[in-house]
């Protein structure tokens, strides 16, 4: 996130929290990113006891999650209690996620207490990226696995350059690239991260649509260097006549999203201090 345009977090909440009844309607994307995320947990070799989703939204993923690891507790975690509410509903009598509202920089966990961390499209909400991989790292089990997603640099690159056309305000938030995120998994401890990067578009056919859209998933504009007060309706204007640039030959406007990858294991060695930890059940398993 662009140090200068940190996060409001209060704001953050609130516009999620008045998305939670429109959210699942206009999350396509987003839907879209996580279904491909629980794709590739077909090709790991993982049985969990705990599993903590991450920026859980209205539980979509943590039913999925349940479904796949069918004696897992599942821990759904979000800073927005309306999301919440919805989450608490999903799967079946005494087969439910366990809700925590809390935010994902200060994890209310104990340590090495999670088998399998899965986060999609929440990590950009965060006030330090960096802070919040190392909270993660510090929950997950020794041999435990990360897998998250976020988004990089040319997301909603078409908005931001029509907005600064417009004024000189931050409207659109500043987002990591895929290399920085290796580098911070890498700081954190974790073993063997693998990131990786794909382009997706979604079309609108004017401006309005767009804006609606990300207002219906409550992904307004919460960087601290935006803009107070209602945009007014000659900005509005201002803004759909500086998007017209982008319209594309089948007379729809794209909206660009680079959407980042990102999987890791908890590292079977911890440093504390000047010495090396390494689990008992690691020793036993090189014995074999």
């Amino acid at each position: 996130m662009d140090p200068e345009f940190p996060i409001d977090k209060q704001s953050a909440r609130r516009t999620f929290g008045r998305a939670a009844s429109s959210y699942d309607a206009a999350a396509v994307l987003q839907h879209e990113t996580g279904r491909r995320m629980l794709d590739r947990l077909d090709y790991v070799k993982l049985q969990p006891q705990r599993i903590l989703d991450i920026g859980c939204g209205t539980g979509v993923a943590s039913e999925a999650l349940l479904r796949r690891y069918p004696k897992a507790e599942l821990l759904a975690l979000d800073f927005a209690l309306p999301m919440l509410e919805r989450t608490r509903k999903r799967g079946r009598w005494l087969r439910r996620p366990r809700c925590l509202c809390a935010d994902l920089d200060h994890l209310p966990l104990a340590s090495q207490s999670v088998d399998l961390i899965y986060s999609n499209a929440a990590i950009q909400w965060s006030r330090d990226p960096a802070g919040a991989i190392a909270e993660m790292h510090r929950v997950l089990r020794p041999g435990g696995l990360l897998m998250f997603s976020s988004f990089g640099p040319d997301t909603l690159k078409e908005l931001r350059h029509a907005w600064s056309e417009v004024d000189g305000f931050e409207h659109v938030h500043g987002f990591i690239d895929m290399h920085h995120y290796g580098d911070m998994l890498m700081s954190a401890g974790f073993a063997d991260p693998v990131m990786d990067m794909e382009h997706m578009s979604l079309t609108y056919t004017d401006v309005n649509d767009l804006m609606r859209d990300l207002k219906a998933i409550g992904a307004a504009n919460a960087a601290q260097g935006r803009p107070r007060g209602l945009t007014g309706r000659q900005r509005l204007l201002a803004l759909g006549r500086a998007y017209e640039q982008f319209r594309d030959p089948d007379g729809r406007l794209p909206a660009s999203y680079e959407v980042v990858y990102g999987h890791a294991w908890g590292a079977q060695q911890r440093r504390q201090g000047d010495e090396t930890l390494v689990p008992l059940d690691a020793l036993k398993r090189e014995r074999k």
